[in-house]
């Protein structure tokens, strides 16, 4: 589909209001069980930075700001010029810790996947896909969709340590 086609989608706005020049669309929020698995499986797995993280024990919650950011990128050390650094960024993911929760039985959140379905996914690219897809075999991470299955012969949908699904496309 051509770009003059998406333009003529039902709903489209002809051109983006110019009150929102410079909005960017910044961070993606996931609810999460057990903090340290999850920030393995992002920082180790998946290759996001820790960012930045916010703690709120009055209500017994923690935020942990993650971002695929360029090798050499310098993040700000100072608290105020490195929340304005991250708002400017986009493909922010956040991950929401509520205090206890790695303690309970089961699953703790629901991953949008199953009825009633909502959310679906996020989605990283990668520049060699079948070896990331390789790599994430030898890491033993769960596929919720490999690379051989089904028609579409070119996304793996994993799982992250809460269920989540993260598509793997390539950006090549």
């Amino acid at each position: 589909m051509n770009l003059d086609a998406l333009r003529q989608q039902p709903g489209v706005a002809a051109q983006p209001p110019a009150e929102t020049t410079g909005f960017v669309f910044n961070h993606t929020m996931l609810r999460v069980k057990d903090i340290a698995a999850s920030l393995d499986f992002y920082t180790r797995v998946l290759g996001f930075r820790l960012i930045d993280k916010r703690d709120f024990p009055e209500a017994e919650f923690s935020l942990y700001f993650l971002a695929c950011v360029p090798e050499g990128t310098q993040v700000p050390e100072d608290d105020a010029q490195r929340r304005l650094w991250m708002a400017g960024i986009p493909g922010v993911l956040e991950l929401t810790h509520n205090h206890g929760t790695e303690t309970q039985d089961g699953p703790v959140y629901h991953d949008g996947n199953g009825d009633p379905r909502g959310f679906g996914h996020i989605c990283v690219s990668v520049p060699e896909l079948e070896a990331a897809c390789t790599r994430f075999e030898e890491l033993g991470v769960p596929f919720q969709k490999r690379l051989q299955d089904g028609r579409m012969k070119h996304i793996a949908f994993i799982k992250d340590p809460d269920g989540y699904w993260v598509e793997i496309i390539s950006n090549r």
